[in-house]
């Protein structure tokens, strides 16, 4: 079912941002003009936002972001109190947009993702879709070890029953009862690849291919990748779990098996002391006691986590609440200095 609007629909484009100094200008040109297109032609209103979400950063992120807000109509911005994480940063910025916003598309800083398909996304919108994926058609741009450990992650997730698109990351649009939605989920452990789909409503997918980073560096490296799929998985299966308990099952018959050979053997006179085999029986099964009870301990410690209900994220700064008239007046300050 197709939405009639007479006003075009208010957007707000979300971007978390952590030391980003060196691709943000860039960003912030890229996606004003791809505002100014979509005013220009009555897609969106004027009054539509670009939020972008300082996760704790170090350098001048923030610092581009005030002066962009000072000259730039589009622009707004929040400063958290500490690094976050990249998925309480978005959160941040979702939890704010969904108050004057039709629709929400959430991208990264790094201009990787293709900012073309946003017209794209309004259109899905449009079309009464109220969740567009961003999805990638390929991944001719990663590493050989990048790309074989991202399809992996995804064909793991979904034979542990955990509903994800298959190479969609965090761009995407969102409709308003979307976002009243996702408020609803309290989870201190977030993974918004895994919680957007469990919303439901009519959802589609747009494809686009991912570009070379821009400048600066990755903030994902591999340390931090394997966290996040590890959160990931951990969050919403008990597959783990229950692959321990098969395993302890599966040794436990092994060791009535072993003890029938060993019965067997030594009626017939054929036992000897074997230390190799003593070690490895020993190694083996103290690593398997040692790997159950590491993946116990997660479970257990993000219960603990979650109970203590902790907030997500704190803001220091913002821009957000600065009036207009305040703007203006910083605008012309600075016209009469220069």
């Amino acid at each position: 079912m197709e939405r009639k609007s007479v006003t075009p629909i208010t957007l707000a484009l979300v971007i978390p941002c952590f030391n980003e100094e060196d691709v943000l200008p860039e960003t912030i040109k890229r996606l004003t003009l791809i505002l100014d297109e979509l005013v220009k032609y009555k897609n969106i209103h004027s009054d539509s936002k670009i939020i972008f979400v300082d996760d704790g950063s170090r350098d001048k992120t923030w610092g581009i972001i005030e002066e962009a807000n000072i000259f730039n109509k589009y622009v707004q911005g929040l400063k958290l109190a500490r690094n976050a994480g990249h998925q309480n940063a978005l959160l941040a910025g979702l939890n704010y947009a969904k108050d004057f916003s039709d629709c929400v598309i959430s991208i990264d800083a790094d201009l990787q993702d293709d900012l073309a398909v946003i017209p794209k996304f309004i259109e899905e919108f449009n079309n009464g879709n109220d969740i567009v994926y961003g999805v990638r058609r390929g991944r001719s741009t990663d590493t050989f070890f990048k790309r074989t450990t991202a399809q992996g992650f995804y064909k793991l997730m979904n034979s542990m029953g955990v509903n994800i698109i298959y190479n969609h990351a965090d761009y995407r649009l969102m409709s308003k009862r979307v976002l009243e939605h996702l408020g609803e989920f309290k989870e201190v452990n977030l993974f918004l690849r895994g919680l957007i789909p469990l919303i439901g409503y009519k959802s589609t997918e747009v494809y686009y291919d991912r570009n070379e980073r821009f400048a600066g560096e990755s903030k994902y490296p591999l340390k931090k990748m394997l966290a996040f799929a590890f959160d990931g998985i951990t969050s919403f299966s008990v597959t783990p779990i229950r692959l321990i308990s098969a395993i302890g099952f599966l040794m436990f018959l092994f060791s009535f098996f072993m003890a029938i050979y060993i019965l067997i053997n030594k009626f017939l006179g054929h036992t000897s002391s074997g230390w190799s085999s003593l070690m490895i029986s020993i190694w083996f099964i103290g690593g398997i006691q040692l790997v159950a009870l590491g993946f116990i301990g997660e479970y257990i410690g993000k219960i603990y986590r979650e109970v203590k209900a902790r907030p997500k994220y704190f803001i220091e700064k913002s821009t957000l609440n600065l009036p207009d008239q305040r703007n203006k007046e910083i605008k012309e300050l600075v016209g009469t200095t220069n």
